[in-house]
């Protein structure tokens, strides 16, 4: 569904990393409803009293098995989204988001139960899982929150526009298969939303740039990379080659000064998730122009 508001002005850009209380409060609201339609009886059910099968959502396991897969839940003794409970973290919030999704299924009736005035219920979980992730995305959308709840179930960080085609659009197929692979993790790590994980993107991804740096032709490294920037520029433009060798020593340093590749106290860290946005973008898009011009590495 897109609101009149999108329609006349445009989505609002989906920046923001932290889960306000406005989006809280709505996400709250469709656990709340899920669980009083009887959704997550599809993984939790209440039981009819005569065994004639569910009748909604045994709404205390569905809260255990949620504290079982968000471990700071468990010190809470009621269900988080009780308007007495504090707003959890972000991560947490993602978490249960995965939780609800794994659990709910779409309920129809099946039969009316008159001795004890109940629906037995039947579940259709693509319809359900489809319906909720809909219903998590829009809110997520008119937030302008950076994640959106993918068709697997998982949540994923939209990355910066400048980017997010790209990586989106990425496969690595160079005949070095330890390459390939450092390049896909950096590539998965960066849409993490966790920012910690994000930042392992980072190592990850120089890393895979030192590899690479051995790819090219020649007796050794500082041969074989410059044989590579070269190819990248090509013969009639001497011009760009020289600022790719200086982008190319530019984030070496880069790497080896800042707690990216090393760890020691001297070395000064990424302060910020927008740093890290800034920093992977610029070196992945050296690293792919540099693949796609050297079609033999």
């Amino acid at each position: 569904m897109t609101y009149f508001s999108e329609k006349e002005e445009g989505e609002r850009p989906r920046e923001i990393e932290e889960i306000g209380d406005g989006a809280w409060g709505g996400i709250k609201a469709l656990i709340i409803a899920r669980t009083e339609d009887g959704s997550f009886g599809a993984a939790y059910p209440n039981p009819c009293p005569d065994g004639n099968g569910p009748i909604g959502t045994d709404a205390d396991a569905f809260w255990k098995g949620m504290q079982g897969d968000v471990p700071n839940f468990q010190e809470l003794k009621l269900p988080v989204w009780y308007d007495a409970i504090e707003m959890p973290r972000t991560l947490d919030i993602l978490d249960m988001i995965e939780f609800g999704w794994r659990c709910v299924g779409k309920p129809s009736h099946v039969g009316y139960h008159s001795y004890f005035k109940h629906h037995h219920l039947r579940f259709d979980v693509e319809a359900g899982r489809d319906q909720f992730r809909d219903d998590i995305n829009r809110i997520l959308r008119r937030n302008g929150l950076a994640f959106e709840l993918k068709e697997d179930g998982g949540i994923e960080r939209l990355v910066p526009p400048v980017l997010r085609e790209e990586l989106a659009s990425a496969h690595f197929h160079t005949r070095d298969s330890e390459m390939n692979r450092m390049m896909e993790a950096a590539r998965r790590k960066f849409l993490d939303p966790d920012e910690a994980v994000r930042r392992e993107a980072l190592e990850t991804l120089w890393d895979a740039w030192e590899r690479l740096k051995t790819l090219g032709p020649g007796p050794d490294k500082k041969a074989q990379a410059t044989a590579l920037l070269n190819a990248t520029a090509g013969p009639s433009s001497p011009l760009l080659g020289q600022a790719l060798e200086r982008e190319a020593k530019e984030l070496t340093w880069i790497g080896n000064n800042m707690q990216i590749r090393h760890s020691e106290k001297s070395k000064e860290r990424v302060a910020r998730g927008e740093h890290i946005d800034y920093l992977f973008h610029r070196l992945f898009g050296l690293i792919q122009t540099i693949l796609r011009m050297n079609k033999g590495v």
